[in-house]
Formats: C-alpha cells, sequence, structure tokens
C-alpha cells in the first residue's frame, strides 16, 4: 500500500484467506502480532498469524505481504512454515487487546476496546495500529447485553494497553531502544550483561535481530546465536545478508554448521555453502549474492522499481546489473552496469541495455582486499560486481563491507564523537 493507504479494521480480516503470488489460497488469518510501546506511541504491526491448510499456525511478517485487499491477503509466496511461538514483547490482537478494558485519557471513563484499525505508514513498509473502537458503559457479560454509546479515538486518547516507562523488563528496553538503528542498538546489546543480551535478542523479531546481528563483534554474534532454539537460529541467519551469514557461520564448529545449514531453505543454504568456499579477505568472500539483477530487455521503470525497495541498503540501490538470464546469481552473461544517477535522467520507457556502463571494470572472485579497496577508490563506487571467468556475475561487493575488513577487530569498542575540535560543524550551522 502506498501513502494513503485506507485505514484496515482488524475485524474484516478475521479468517480472511491468504494467497500467494500465483492466487492459490496457502491459509486464512487467525490474529494479528503487535508490538506494544513505552507511553501511548501506536503499536507495531509485526505479522500475521496464518492458519495454514494443515491446521499448523505460522508468523506472516508484514513485510512479506504485499497487498491487504477487501477479503484477502496477497503475500510475495516465501513463507516459513514453522510454528508460531509468541514473544514476551508481542500481543495479540484477537487475543489479548479486543474486549479489553480501558481508560480514555480525557474522560477517565473506562471502555471496552470492540475493534482496532491498522494503516501502513507514508513511504515505509511498517504498519501501526492507530485507532481503537470501543463502546462506553459496562462491560457485557453472560446475562446482560452491553448497550452504551460507541466511538472511534486515536490510539494515544486510551490508556491501559502500552508498557510502563519503569519496567525494567527485556520487553520495555525494548520498547525503549526500538527508535535505535541496529548499529546503535547493536552498541547497547554488547554493553549488556550476557543475560540480559540474551533475553533481549530472544525478544526481537527474526528481521530486527538478523540486522542487530551483523552490526555486532563475532563474540557476540556466536554467543547470542547459540541461545537461540535451531531453528530459530536457522531463521535469523536466512534474514542477514548472505555474505554475514556465511561469516558468521564459517567461525562455528562444523557440526553446528552443517546442522544449521540443514534447517535453512535449500537456496538460502546453497548461497551459504558458495560463499564458504572463498577466502575470507577475497571479493567472493565479501560479495553479498543478493544484487540487483535485470534483463537487458527491462527498462528503467522496472529498474526504478526495483531500486525502491526499502529492503535494499543504499550501497546496493545505487546500480543495477544488466545480465542475460538466469537472474538469479550465478547469472548468466554479465553485459554491464546501470547506476541510479543514470536511470534518474532516461524516460522510463528506455530499454536498460541502452544505458550501460561498459567501461566499468569488474572484480574477480580471487581479489584480494587491497586490489578491492583501490577499484573503489579509483572508480567513486560504492558497490562493485563481481564475475567469474565464464562471464557470469556472482554477485556485488559493497563498501561497508570493504571497511569492516580494513578497520581494526576492535573498532566498534571505538566512541566516535565529533566535535568542533574534530572539525565537525558547530550545531545550528
Amino acid at each position: 500500500m502506498a501513502a494513503g493507504a485506507p485505514r484496515i479494521f482488524v475485524s474484516h480480516l478475521a479468517g480472511v484467506p491468504v494467497f500467494d503470488p500465483n492466487g492459490d489460497q496457502v491459509g486464512r488469518v487467525r490474529d494479528l502480532v503487535v508490538m506494544l510501546r513505552v507511553g501511548r506511541r501506536p503499536p507495531r504491526l509485526l505479522g500475521l498469524v496464518v492458519e495454514l491448510t494443515t491446521r499448523r499456525r505460522i508468523f506472516l511478517p508484514m513485510t512479506r505481504v504485499t497487498g491487504v485487499e477487501s477479503g484477502q491477503v496477497i503475500t510475495t509466496g516465501v513463507m516459513n512454515v514453522r510454528r508460531f511461538e509468541q514473544r514476551p514483547t508481542e500481543r495479540l490482537v484477537f487475543g489479548e487487546l479486543l474486549d479489553r478494558r480501558v481508560t480514555l485519557v480525557e474522560t477517565g471513563e473506562e471502555v471496552t476496546v470492540l475493534d482496532v484499525s491498522v494503516q501502513q505508514l507514508p513511504a515505509r513498509r511498517d504498519w501501526e495500529v492507530d485507532r481503537v473502537f470501543v463502546r462506553k458503559g459496562k462491560k457485557a457479560s453472560a446475562f446482560r447485553r452491553a448497550k452504551g454509546e460507541t466511538l472511534t479515538a486515536d490510539w494515544s486518547a486510551v490508556t491501559g494497553f502500552s508498557l510502563e516507562e519503569h519496567g525494567q523488563g527485556a520487553e520495555s528496553l525494548l520498547a525503549t531502544f526500538e527508535q535505535l538503528r541496529p548499529a546503535d542498538l547493536a552498541n547497547v546489546l554488547h554493553h549488556l550483561s550476557a543475560k540480559r543480551r540474551a533475553e533481549v535478542a530472544a525478544a526481537l523479531d527474526d528481521d530486527r535481530l538478523a540486522d542487530v546481528l551483523e552490526e555486532l563483534p563475532e563474540d557476540d554474534q556466536i554467543e547470542i546465536l547459540g541461545k537461540l532454539k535451531e531453528e530459530r537460529a536457522a531463521d535469523v541467519l536466512e534474514a542477514m545478508d548472505p555474505d554475514d551469514a556465511a561469516d558468521l557461520l564459517s567461525e562455528l564448529p562444523e557440526e553446528d554448521k552443517e546442522r544449521l545449514l540443514s534447517l535453512m531453505q535449500p537456496a538460502d543454504a546453497a548461497d551459504m555453502r558458495r560463499l564458504m568456499s572463498y577466502e575470507e579477505h577475497t571479493a567472493g568472500g565479501l560479495m553479498t549474492t543478493e544484487p540487483i539483477v535485470l534483463r537487458p530487455d527491462a527498462t528503467v521503470a522496472d529498474a526504478l522499481a526495483r531500486v525502491r525497495n526499502p529492503d535494499l541498503s543504499p550501497a546496493l540501490a545505487a546500480q543495477v546489473y544488466v545480465c542475460r538470464p538466469p537472474d538469479e546469481t550465478p547469472t548468466g552473461k554479465y553485459l554491464g552496469t546501470v547506476h541510479f544517477q543514470r536511470l534518474l535522467r532516461d524516460p522510463p520507457y528506455t530499454l536498460v541495455s541502452s544505458l550501460l556502463d561498459e567501461d566499468l571494470q569488474t572484480l574477480a572472485p580471487g581479489a584480494a582486499l587491497p586490489v578491492i579497496a583501490g577499484f573503489f577508490a579509483t572508480y567513486d563506487m560504492v558497490a562493485a560486481p563481481v564475475v567469474d571467468e565464464a562471464g557470469s556475475l556472482l554477485g556485488a561487493v559493497t563498501v561497508d563491507d570493504v571497511l569492516d575488513h580494513m578497520l581494526p577487530e576492535d573498532w566498534r569498542e571505538t566512541e566516535f564523537h565529533l566535535d568542533e575540535e574534530e572539525g565537525a560543524a558547530p550545531h545550528g550551522s
């Protein structure tokens, strides 16, 4: 849904069918999973509890929902069929929020929650619970029908849902740190006790934990992964960037590594094995296997649609790679790179094959770290294509991965504070 997406009351989602991109029904919505926040901030909608045709209930993240339309939910088709387990920071909308007694902030009157509405935030993939539909008067019982005025109020207009600021549990800690970037949250986790670090990691959703793990020192990564259930550890590894996941797996004992790989989706496990086959400080060892790949008959409009994907890092979104099929790495013959700025200068119907930067050199998978660093310095690039001897695109190395391997091992321990003496502009300048 785009900006201005309609508000959806959750009662309209109860039991609706869930379809894959081909139109095949995979299950039905049985509940919605939200994460409460400190104070009266609206909760984040994390995903849906979907009951498959086998009666198993699984968690479907909202990042894998492409459409919520009248009477149906459309998914990307990528679903993890591990049985849903509710985490400490999560609340079920149907099971825990509806029929709850809360208080109107303005009047202090107790009301009953009949329904809540959700809406996608403009220009983002995040969803929030924004309003509550309530009934005034006493709660209904088996012998008395509920009567009273009904009204719709903003989430902030009621109290009785949100976490308390003074709470010391992992859920309050998570709510407090929710706005932190993954690198900043990783820094916080690094300085927590091992027990509290494990509690917070267990409560984070898979995608968020994956982002944070990518920013943690190796020892912390191994410690956290080792305290997760194996099935969940495999899910988190799948959610990580393939190159980061491969680096982490390569540090585990062989038995643990093989056990986790066996629990992953076959395609993801194959990517990990391929990346681990390269030396660590080479282009093959540093690359991600998921750059933007387009066929030569794709248009500028197609390319920009792919670049807009909010899950892509800015470095990966800076260019697209044009290749003969197959589109998945290793691709067919690599034809060239199209830079994001060039996409902005040409009409939407222009074929990307006419915009190639054919003079840009490529990296061989065995290229050593100094060679890779020299490439970025020479061409002022933020990502570089990695191409094998057969001319197939294997992946792309991003400048952040190069920096990670060139900085001292303890660079995360350094506090970076820029002030006027160190050359930073004064506040307000």
